[in-house]
């Protein structure tokens, strides 16, 4: 099991397992703020299972970058076209800013798009193809993108979880 680990300022800081979280509770070096369903028995005691704590003191560290990529790019537009909205069996990388006038492969240039829909873009941008974006590309920050780590995310975490979309 993983618990939720949030810096002082309840940025999303990592993802620990259950017996880092309780020594850092136990060291008074973080709080709980929600317990998991099922507990922790001992042959000693019973413990509620932490689900999601928050460090006491701020750590400072540089913000994480999630890696540009093919699948990571799918995964932040969740697998769907962002020009008519299906979700194909056969995805496409789109350039919103054509390669050939000088677009480049960035977090902020590209998109998800189904075959048709980047075979009717062509090389053009998206205003002179008269289509439009369902949402704008954006860098992708790993706190709010938990799954792109290959990470359940728990209900218990939904609401320290904020999107940037």
């Amino acid at each position: 099991m993983t618990v939720l680990v949030l810096n002082q300022n309840w940025e999303v800081l990592a993802v620990a397992r259950v017996p880092r979280a309780l020594a850092l509770i136990d060291r008074g070096k973080a709080e709980i703020l929600e317990h998991g369903v099922m507990p922790i028995i001992t042959p000693s005691c019973s413990l509620q299972r932490p689900a999601v704590i928050r460090l006491v003191n701020f750590v400072k560290r540089p913000w994480p970058h999630v890696r540009y990529g093919r699948q990571n790019v799918f995964k932040r537009d969740l697998y769907t076209c962002q020009y008519c909205g299906s979700r194909p069996k056969q995805l496409t990388i789109d350039h919103v800013v054509p390669v050939s006038r000088g677009g480049r492969d960035r977090w902020d240039n590209v998109v998800t798009s189904c075959r048709p829909c980047n075979h009717r873009k062509g090389a053009r941008t998206p205003e002179e193809a008269r289509m439009q974006l369902r949402r704008k590309p954006v860098e992708v920050r790993l706190a709010n993108y938990v799954h792109l780590l290959g990470i359940d995310a728990r209900p218990e975490w939904l609401p320290f979880l904020t999107t940037i979309l």
